[in-house]
């Protein structure tokens, strides 16, 4: 039974720190609907980590841009950079996707110099890159490969930690290569790039003229410079992006891997749950290695003997009274208040570990203010491996 504060919920404990001394463990990503602390999350198991010795990159998609300010950095980017005052032997960076930035590595690298500019000079190219749905989440599974990949030849990382996108849904995290992959190997791309691949030959001069008619459709449709610039697009990308879908695959199979540890962050609220609900079964669905349930903010109730019932009686009988009966009448009904949030919270916590039986859980308490430096990141990690 895991208990903390006023929540105790019937399940096996979630333990951080054997995660984090289990050096086959390479990859953790942190995961859940938008809005319960993957971030904080995220950075806390990644400083963790590295004070316990390991040498951590912590990938952040979150647009506040909260983790450069409470890890003492000005900025961040696409490029890894080193946090300092680590107080261990281990050491860690911290890096910001860049998805624009991403994109444009990807082609730069499977390109060569010509047909690389003209990928990047295209404005086609440009609004895909910049808000094709599921393009941050698809460049998130690509800079983890790329990640992985360099920790595996230079040995730079042994550890990397990766806060999902914020994300409508947390599914997009996972579904977005095959989005992706399936529009850019779609009936659309195929029917564009068909009379490239069919000039010259019997049939292909019929599909020309074919073209001819249906290009001409298209211009009166988007117009004639959008479709001129989505046909250079295709033309530039025939080959540049044949390896898609197979970077595609082997990133989600890195993530199978039993190399690999899920962990789904959720707050004690409805809909926090369901979300968290719906991704583990879609993590068991998919085989991957789920490590267990972070239930963040919870509430921690002090005079617990005093029930909110209880606290709301004696607040009454206290209204008509001085001032410092006025006040101890006002902390009644504050203690009551939070009574029943943490009654909600349990009962909440209570359905979820019933749908779940045997996911691991650990519990965090709400804290009195945002975690905004090292220090405060710290306090978040004890408290995560606290059992």
């Amino acid at each position: 039974m895991t208990v903390r504060g006023q929540v105790s919920v019937d399940a096996p404990p979630l333990r951080i720190d054997s995660i984090l001394g289990d050096r086959s463990i390479r990859i953790i990503v942190c995961t859940g609907a938008g809005g319960v602390g993957k971030t904080t999350t995220a950075a806390a198991i990644a400083l963790r980590a590295a004070e316990q010795g390991r040498r951590v990159c912590v990938l952040t998609i979150d647009p506040a841009r909260r983790l450069a300010q409470a890890m003492g950095l000005t900025t961040l980017d696409n490029t890894p950079r080193a946090v300092g005052g680590i107080a261990g032997s281990g050491t860690l960076d911290a890096m910001m996707l860049d998805m624009k930035r991403t994109f444009d590595e990807v082609v730069e690298s499977h390109s060569d110099p010509e047909r690389a500019q003209a990928i990047l000079a295209n404005p086609f190219y440009q609004a895909l890159s910049s808000s094709f749905a599921g393009t941050q989440e698809y460049m998130a599974m690509e800079k983890l490969g790329q990640l992985r990949t360099e920790a595996d030849r230079d040995g730079t990382w042994d550890l990397i930690v990766v806060d999902t996108p914020p994300a409508r849904n947390a599914l997009d995290f996972l579904d977005a290569p095959a989005r992706l992959g399936s529009f850019l190997d779609g009936r659309f791309i195929r029917i564009l790039t068909a009379p490239a691949r069919g000039a010259g030959r019997g049939i292909g001069k019929i599909a020309v003229m074919g073209f001819g008619l249906f290009t001409g459709v298209l211009s009166k449709i988007l117009g004639a410079q959008v479709l001129s610039d989505i046909g250079n697009f295709v033309a530039a990308i025939d080959t540049t992006f044949g390896g898609f879908r197979e970077r595609a695959d082997a990133t989600y199979a890195l993530l199978q891997d039993q190399g690999t540890s899920f962990v789904v962050v959720a707050t004690s609220e409805r809909d926090a749950l369901r979300e968290a609900s719906y991704f583990v079964e879609r993590l068991k669905a998919d085989g991957m290695p789920l490590a267990g349930l972070v239930l963040n903010r919870v509430q921690v109730v002090t005079l617990a003997e005093m029930s909110g019932e209880e606290a709301i009686a004696s607040a009454d009988r206290l209204d008509d009274g001085d001032e410092v009966e006025a006040l101890t009448a006002a902390l009644l009904r504050l203690h009551a208040q939070r009574q029943q949030i943490a009654s909600r919270q349990q009962h909440l916590a209570e359905r979820f570990t019933a749908a779940h039986a045997g996911i691991p859980v650990t519990t965090v308490p709400a804290l009195a203010e945002d975690v905004h430096d090292l220090q405060g990141l710290r306090e978040v990690g004890q408290l995560l491996a606290e059992e």
